[in-house]
């Protein structure tokens, strides 16, 4: 999609913020013991209160409001009974749609203790996506975005997961055009134009390349690795990128 009036401007910022908002709250909510379905009920809530709508449940039929990935799952993990355990991996993916548009964003949390080796993998994933974001910019190649977080990958000698983009077009649906692989493609001759929106998401691992099915549709594994997520959805300006899951 691509924003073309302050209103819709507005409405993107509106949906992001209930988003960003749920995440927040989600994340300070985790405990040792805490389900999954405990800490969707709590996403639903919020989002509900905010005037926004679950996207995986609209769109997907997707078993949750939230997608909540309890190590070892790393994405798309189900709103069930299954408990969260002191020094786990959690990642918070929360999509939302709300009067007409879709905002998706994800944080990756550690219950502690917190080991090293989590910590600075979770910060790697942060950081990918934070210096992908702060290159997006009207008329700068899509590359742009991979090239990022293969930077931050290789500063810490982690592995990217190429099978999950690292990003995709979001605004009137989910899932829209364009769509950006996670590593870099010297093939890809695309720019970014003003007014784009973007959902970015790098998924940076231990030593995993790609995520793997397991027995439930939609959960996502990477067997042996610890894998962690951050993502922001983003418009893109002449100025640079318009951060609306603040």
């Amino acid at each position: 999609m691509i924003v073309t009036t302050n209103d819709q401007l507005e409405a993107f910022r509106d949906c992001g913020k209930a988003v960003a908002k749920a995440i927040r709250k989600m994340g300070e909510a985790l405990e040792p013991g805490m389900t999954a379905k405990e800490l969707d009920d709590l996403g639903r809530a919020f989002l509900e209160s905010e005037g926004a709508q679950s996207a995986p449940e609209q769109v997907y039929d997707f078993p949750g409001a939230t997608c909540i990935s309890i190590e070892p799952v790393v994405a798309h993990g189900w709103a069930d009974a299954r408990a969260m355990k002191a020094g786990d991996l959690v990642n918070i993916d929360v999509s939302a749609c709300k009067n007409g548009y879709f905002t998706d964003a994800g944080a990756t949390f550690i219950l502690p203790p917190v080991t090293p080796e989590k910590r600075q993998l979770v910060e790697a994933a942060k950081r990918a996506r934070d210096r992908a974001v702060a290159a997006i910019r009207s008329g700068a190649s899509m590359q742009v975005i991979p090239q990022a977080f293969a930077e931050i990958a290789r500063e810490g000698g982690y592995s990217i997961i190429e099978n999950l983009l690292g990003c995709h077009g979001v605004g009137e649906t989910l899932h829209d055009k364009p769509e950006i692989l996670a590593i870099p493609d010297k093939r890809d001759k695309r720019k970014l134009a003003e007014g784009m929106v973007l959902a970015i998401e790098p998924f940076l691992s231990t030593g995993a390349e790609f995520a793997h099915d397991g027995d439930r549709e939609w959960e996502l594994f990477t067997p042996g690795c610890l894998t962690a997520q951050f993502e922001h959805t983003v418009i893109v300006s002449k100025k640079g990128p318009i951060i609306v899951t603040l």
